[in-house]
């Protein structure tokens, strides 16, 4: 499902800096929901989660299951 999401309402991880070429930005959207871009390429569209999702997918980035 596509979301419009404002382009004014995205937050920039504090993990995201220059040096890593690691850039997060998320946004709640409308319905509750966490959206997540690149926030070095935003015109590829977001991936959206539920909150669950979302808790899931950041405790499996902690646990290293992505590195």
């Amino acid at each position: 499902m596509r979301h419009d999401l404002p382009e004014e309402n995205w937050k920039k991880s504090s993990y995201s800096g220059a040096q890593s070429g690691d850039c997060l930005e998320v946004q709640i959207t409308h319905d509750g929901r966490v959206a997540a871009r690149d926030s070095k390429t935003p015109s590829m569209g977001a991936f959206v989660f539920s909150p669950e999702g979302w808790s899931a997918f950041v405790e499996d980035v902690k646990r290293g299951h992505f590195d």
